[in-house]
């Protein structure tokens, strides 16, 4: 019987062997915390001291309860039946098919999908008269998801909690949405909980039946839990006399999902709650190395709400590479260096699948999935879609192919009513009609429609508004290219996806991904910046289109820092190390401190995902739009134990690099300046103004754009046209006279 506690460290043996009273295991990552849970489950049962009913097992996910089943299976040898193991909302389902009568709900209840859910929030939102244009449904529905997370019932819902969503109107559909979930005999996924918090609030009964029936109880990632889990939690395990033999199992360093729910408070306040209780941590580390395990430990004790704990390696092949953080100049040399050092590790035959590139917002993916395409490297993003896929993308990407090409009409049947137009069924049918008698573009349909007058009212104005924003559009690039005033696409582009209402439509969608996408939006004009022209931007879009899944298994994975909590990899890349990005500014602004602490419990969890190897980069300029604008490090640097990293390349000699190569006009520099992979480019001093100028028609040499006729001059400003890159304004000193370029 002792064999499967003899696999147990110290630490670990400890945390399954204190069986009575409530218990606290503080398991660092990679400290083995399914191991001494599965354990714990297998040693109680085998011990005699429970029947497999009598104990309550809580997992965050559905994987997490297969694998935990799967363990205590194979340690009891035999299956493991008639357990109470599954997810907070899985079991709260079981248990109120047997309560459901104190709710008002009878035991064969339906819980309504996300579609329903939405369906009945409209109806109940139109009898209050309620414009779902100003105020989308799901957006309400999120407010109402966020009441139920926090056990509040209508009923419960003080005005200090209330939200001016709806028209100040939230609570009171809310109620009402309640009342029509009970006369379907329905319940929604929050409901599961909030009506199983409420019966063992109201009837003493049911809650000493559970009091009886369970003996011990086990949660997984406790720092996860909201309040309403929290709540249903506390009393189960709280008994009258006092005693609670309830095993939380978690990591207050890694309480990383704030923004829906998580309430790192119900981990820190374990020992206030449950009197007596023991406190277990697991700090020997399988997984990483000595120097990874350091410089994480060393940046996560800045935090100050934490109970505590240092990672050590438990392993005595823990020595390693140090951390390393690579200055570069901007987003997209951040990019090359990261491809470059993975085909480095290719090369050393590492997998790819050992590899992961985790970033703090998605809109970072773009210049990796495009430098990973080039270099002909397969990758997949992990639980998302790749950048050109994403909705918003395609939307945007539609409006760009109908102003390049107005007879394409797969694009524009995508963007006729988003935003909403009023563009109904029996309308989108007539233009098909017209546009096929006629065989015309949709576009030419829509303005003979608009010409005759069969359109009317709403439906008139809207593509009204939108066949002259995209006729403006169009003149203006004509223009452009027939005077040779460089690529206008990029203000076009903008002044489109402004003026149709589409970047109106994410600003004033309520939902939580609605500023991600705004995000991704402005990455998406980003991109243009490398394009002379719009046609050449959607030509690269559709190449990029083709690219994936016809590679094999191997394939390098990118995700955000939250989807990659649970994961390990050989190599981890971090770029994006810097303030505003990484802490995100959005959650400085909204969280304060509290909201620093959880962005670097996230610079915590991302860095301890690496076994071997671990890489921060962080650029001094990012692209915003067609601006650069200039970044400095991300704190979480300075915070980084030094004798634990180690820097790439001599600021030093970047910065007489500088000083011998001038950088390109708007910021970027040439790639003869970039070899060393660190520049200390917020430290470069200012390069001095050109004495006498450089007069028109002088022939010059510019290190990005090559040889070209000075056209104009102005104030240290030339007009100059290259043979090659075509009509340029540049600053005078980023240039030199051809005859001084050796």
């Amino acid at each position: 019987m002792d064999t499967y506690l003899d696999r147990l460290n110290p630490e670990q043996r400890l945390a399954v062997e204190t069986v009575d009273g409530p218990l606290l295991v503080l398991a660092g990552a990679g400290t083995g915390k399914t191991r001494v849970l599965t354990t714990r489950f297998a040693h109680i049962l085998l011990s005699g001291r429970a029947s497999p009913g009598q104990v309550l097992a809580v997992t965050f996910t559905n994987k997490a309860a297969r694998e935990m089943r799967e363990r205590v299976s194979a340690l009891l040898g035999r299956p493991a039946e008639g357990l109470w193991l599954g997810t907070f909302h899985a079991l709260c389902a079981r248990m109120l098919r047997r309560h459901a009568e104190y709710v008002g709900l009878s035991s064969n209840f339906t819980i309504l999908d996300t579609d329903d859910q939405l369906r009945l929030l409209k109806q109940v939102m139109e009898l209050h008269r309620i414009d779902t244009k100003r105020w989308p449904a799901p957006g309400l529905m999120g407010a109402i998801q966020r009441w139920k997370d926090r056990g509040l019932t209508p009923e419960r819902v003080t005005p200090a909690e209330d939200t001016e969503f709806a028209g100040g109107k939230a609570r009171l559909v809310y109620g009402d949405y309640q009342r029509r979930l009970a006369e379907l005999n329905a319940a929604d996924f929050g409901d599961l909980m909030l009506h199983m918090v409420e019966i063992l609030r109201a009837r003493p009964d049911v809650l000493a039946q559970y009091h009886r029936f369970f003996r011990y109880m086990l949660v997984d990632e406790y720092q996860d839990t909201n309040t309403v889990q929290y709540l249903w939690l506390r009393l189960l395990a709280q008994r009258p006399d006092g005693s609670a033999n309830i095993c939380c199992v978690g990591d207050d360093d890694q309480s990383i999902y704030s923004w829906r729910g998580a309430e790192v408070e119900n981990i820190l306040r374990f020992e206030k709650d449950f009197p007596g209780a023991t406190l277990v941590k697991l700090e020997s580390n399988y997984r990483s190395t000595a120097p990874i395990l350091a410089a994480a430990s060393g940046l996560i004790a800045h935090n100050d709400g934490r109970l505590g704990k240092t990672l050590r390696p438990g392993r005595n092949d823990a020595e390693g590479e140090k951390v390393m953080i690579a200055s570069v100049w901007d987003s997209d040399e951040e990019a090359r260096m990261v491809g470059e050092r993975i085909e480095q590790l290719q090369r050393e035959k590492q997998s790819l699948s050992e590899m992961a590139i985790l970033v703090r917002a998605g809109f970072q993916t773009r210049a990796f999935e495009e430098r990973l395409i080039t270099l002909g490297i397969p990758y997949r993003v992990v639980g998302g879609l790749r950048f050109y896929e994403r909705q918003e993308i395609r939307d945007a990407i539609a409006y760009m192919r109908v102003l390049n090409q107005p007879s394409d009409d797969l694009a524009f049947e995508r963007i006729i009513n988003v935003p909403r137009r009023g563009v109904g069924d029996v309308a989108l049918s007539a233009l098909h009609t017209l546009a096929r008698e006629e065989r015309i573009p949709l576009t030419m349909a829509v303005l003979r429609k608009l010409q005759d007058g069969s359109l009317k009212g709403r439906v008139r104005e809207q593509l009204n508004a939108l066949m002259e924003t995209l006729a403006r559009g169009r003149e203006m690039l004509s223009r452009s290219a027939a005077e040779d005033l460089g690529p206008a696409h990029i203000g076009v582009v903008e002044m489109l996806l402004e003026e149709s209402g589409y970047v109106e439509m994410w600003k004033k969608d309520k939902s939580p991904d609605a500023p991600t996408r705004l995000d991704n939006l402005k990455e998406l004009v980003r991109a243009l910046v490398d394009f002379e022209t719009l046609g050449g931007f959607l030509e690269h879009v559709s190449l990029v289109m083709e690219n994936d899944e016809n590679a094999g298994a191997e394939r390098v994975n990118l995700m955000t820092l939250h989807g990659a909590k649970g994961l390990e990899f050989d190599s981890v890349f971090l770029p994006g190390w810097e303030e505003g990005v990484f802490p995100s500014q959005r959650t400085l602004d909204e969280g304060g401190e509290k909201g620093l602490e959880e962005e670097r419990r996230l610079a915590y969890v991302g860095i301890t995902r690496a076994r071997k190897r671990a890489l921060i980069s962080h650029a001094a300029n990012r692209r915003i739009y067609a601006n650069w604008q200039s970044s400095i490090p991300s704190r979480f640097i300075d915070e980084l134990p030094p004798e634990h990293v180690e820097q790439m390349g001599s600021a030093a000699l970047a910065r007489e690099q500088m000083r011998n190569a001038p950088p390109v006009f708007g910021g970027q520099f040439p790639l003869s300046a970039r070899r060393p992979r660190t520049i200390e480019a917020w430290e470069q001093p200012a390069r001095p103004k050109r004495e006498g100028g450089i007069a028109p028609g002088t022939r010059v040499f510019h290190q990005k754009f090559g040889y070209g006729i000075v056209e104009g001059a102005e104030d240290g400003k030339l007009d100059v046209r290259f043979e090659k890159a075509g009509f340029k304004r540049v600053l005078d000193n980023f240039v030199e006279p051809a005859g001084a370029v050796s």
